[in-house]
């Protein structure tokens, strides 16, 4: 798939349609581009296998490896990826058109190599907002200065051990910190750090090439600085919001499609939900199948849900229990404690199943069994888009779905795998 320019994809469903068939859950987006990441820290070839060739943001990210003279490679049959970072140099570019939010990732590989890093801010943002702080207090931290220039982020030092205590677990911050403290003289400690199954890929990944990392309890990492990272293989874990998102679509569509690749150990709470609103699917050691006969004979039962952190439901699945919740019987209730304000999504929601939905921050109350109608929607985030365009599917009639891109950003292969499903769409980049 070409790099698709952004705010310039939109998306004509025509429904209800059904799906038929199979699909398999891609590699982790939250895992691959991290590792991606990884992979600038040494000069040896590193291969990773079940990688998300498509994503727009590893695209966009790998478009950003090859601009310091990194040499990126994929190959969508196979879902492997090899890199070779062994000339990449640290340098001003002319553009900073990265339209991705984890941008501080690219900053730890160009350190390495002659203790200068030139990043472009989170989304492309400019002195806004600054919601990097925390990856500024790291970089500090660990003995680098930092300066806020007009087009993009220089940090400038060498690396060495320190300790950052984070004021809240963060996701990101966790990643930057590990980065550059396996490269880092010394050691560092990492305090109230959020350790995810995408991290836990990412320290893997370290570990193979030589790092010295150590997770005490669910918080707290100790590295030791490395001189030097060795090249490896290793496969991106399977994404578990992908997986949740294509069995919560053919349950609510009444599909029959199974579901391969399925990460079981770590969807064990979110597929227990889906059991208790009454989603009977039958499982293997490897997929999920959901068919007519996975729903109870007088509908699936409303529920109440916590979203928050892993080994629960977390924040990004939210959007997909609403839907479920939009097809149960009844009233349900959705709570977000770890991002009460992700809701934007739902006012373009509430177009194809009005009076339906009412909500205030960190909570969202969903009247279901509603009839869904066609509508034209503009999406608003990544897993909202992704929510509105499985909404249109099932509804009645002609949809359109506005910057729809967002929904590539997190779905590998989303067009090519909805096709295999038997689902019809026209795609229009040309807005």
């Amino acid at each position: 798939m070409e790099t698709i320019k952004q705010n310039s994809l939109s998306m004509r469903i025509t429904g209800p349609q059904v799906p038929m068939g199979k699909v398999r859950v891609s590699g982790a987006k939250n895992a691959a581009t991290r590792i991606m990441a990884g992979a600038m820290l040494t000069d040896e070839p590193i291969y990773l296998l079940n990688f998300p060739t498509e994503l727009i943001d590893v695209q966009h990210k790998a478009r950003f490896i090859k601009a310091l003279s990194g040499s990126v490679s994929f190959d969508k049959a196979s879902a492997t990826a090899r890199f070779d970072c062994s000339n990449l140099a640290p340098q001003v570019l002319e553009k900073y058109d990265f339209p991705i939010r984890t941008t501080y990732l690219l900053a730890a590989g160009q350190l390495l190599r002659e203790g200068k890093a030139f990043i472009p801010y989170p989304k492309g943002c400019n002195l806004g907002t600054r919601k990097y702080d925390l990856h500024i207090m790291v970089w500090q931290q660990l003995g680098c200065t930092v300066e806020e220039k007009d087009r993009f982020i220089e940090i400038t030092g060498q690396l060495k051990g320190g300790d950052i205590h984070f004021p809240l677990s963060t996701v990101g911050g966790t990643e930057n910190a590990l980065l550059c403290a396996v490269i880092a003289l010394g050691r560092t400690r990492i305090y109230n750090a959020y350790v995810t199954p995408e991290i836990e890929n990412l320290i893997q990944l370290l570990t193979l090439m030589g790092a010295r990392i150590s997770v005490n309890g669910t918080s707290f990492i100790e590295v030791e600085g490395v001189n030097y990272l060795r090249g490896t293989t290793i496969s991106v874990i399977p994404d578990r919001i992908e997986a949740l998102t294509w069995i919560i679509f053919a349950a609510i569509s009444r599909g029959n499609v199974l579901v391969e690749n399925i990460p079981f150990d770590l969807m064990e709470i979110p597929l227990m939900h889906l059991r208790k609103s009454g989603l009977d699917f039958f499982s293997n050691s490897n997929a999920v199948w959901v068919s007519p006969e996975s729903l109870p004979e007088y509908g699936l039962q409303p529920f109440e849900v916590a979203c928050g952190s892993h080994p629960g439901i977390i924040s990004d699945m939210q959007p997909f229990y609403v839907l479920l919740a939009l097809s149960a019987v009844g009233r349900s209730l959705i709570v977000d404690y770890r991002y009460p304000e992700r809701t934007a999504y739902l006012e373009q929601l509430l177009r194809f199943y009005p009076n339906s939905i009412n909500w205030k921050p960190g909570e969202i109350v969903v009247n279901g069994s509603t009839e869904s109608i066609a509508a034209s929607v503009t999406s608003t985030d990544l897993r909202g888009s992704m929510a509105l365009v499985l909404a249109a599917i099932v509804a009645q009639g002609e949809s359109h779905v506005d910057n729809v891109h967002m929904a590539f950003r997190g779905y590998d292969r989303m067009n090519d795998k909805l096709a295999g499903l038997g689902i019809r769409t026209d795609l229009n980049s040309d807005l």
